[in-house]
């Protein structure tokens, strides 16, 4: 009899998602969601409005955040 293709694979092979890094990939989907935090026209960045220069900001916080899950979940080794 031929092996399945969907065979497990080895404990130590096997992939966990478990980790309490992937607590922090929230950060970028709910701070965006909050507007009652950058809803204003004021203080104003280099004459662009709070609404757009807060928005601008999270682009960065939301690649901090992936990549600070990325290294603490990654394999050593």
């Amino acid at each position: 009899m031929a092996a399945s293709s969907h065979e497990e694979t080895p404990a130590e092979t096997r992939r966990s998602d478990r980790s309490h890094w992937n607590w922090l990939l929230i950060v970028p989907v709910v701070v965006p969601l909050l507007t009652l935090i950058y809803n204003r026209d004021e203080p104003r960045l280099a004459g662009f409005p709070a609404f757009y220069w807060i928005q601008l900001l999270m682009i960065p916080l939301s690649v901090l955040c992936t990549v600070l899950v990325y290294r603490g979940t990654r394999r050593r080794g």
